[in-house]
């Protein structure tokens, strides 16, 4: 992995170094293969405010690049704040691999497998006498039923089929009366 640091408006001090390159380099468990990672590290005065920004870059094969931008008093603490989110976006990524993996058909073990005249021999054996039954949600309705079913349920609306074989809708109000469609 590459690792490039650079420094603006700011003096990279050993300290500073060892500390970004020790923060990199716990990236390196979650075995992604990283090509590079460049950080940045600039003084940012704002409003008479000081503070301090650090931007990580870290480039991955085959996935798009990753770009964390952390913000702070401290100049420590936004480096440590940038990597604690660079592990969680790199686990992220991680988990996805190792949790998405292709199960080869040598590895699913001794499968059975049905041959056709068994698949034709249960069909016969399972036939079954279907019986027609009319369903009470086609049944057609009087208003005045779906009135009282409406509320006997609490719902808010009913969709029914009236006598004239119309499709109605009965909602209530928000004055807790009722309308009909």
């Amino acid at each position: 992995m590459n690792l490039s640091v650079a420094g603006r408006q700011l003096d990279m001090t050993d300290g500073i170094k060892n500390h970004i390159e020790s923060a990199v380099g716990s990236l390196q468990k979650f075995n992604l293969d990283i090509i590079s990672t460049r950080v940045v590290a600039s003084a940012d005065e704002k409003n008479g405010r000081k503070g301090f920004l650090i931007e990580f870059t870290i480039n991955l094969p085959q996935k798009n690049t990753v770009v964390i931008k952390q913000k702070d008093k401290d100049l420590y603490a936004a480096i440590d704040l940038a990597t604690e989110r660079a592990q969680k976006v790199l686990r992220r990524h991680h988990d996805k691999e190792v949790g998405h993996r292709v199960t080869k058909l040598s590895e699913v073990g001794n499968l059975n497998f049905l041959e056709p005249e068994d698949i034709e021999e249960g069909l016969e054996e399972d036939t079954d006498e279907i019986i027609p039954m009319e369903l009470d949600l086609y049944k057609p309705l009087d208003i005045e039923e779906a009135l009282d079913m409406i509320k006997e349920t609490k719902q808010q609306f009913l969709i029914f089929n009236d006598k004239d074989d119309k499709t109605r809708v009965l909602y209530k109000r928000k004055d807790n009366k009722f309308g009909l469609y």
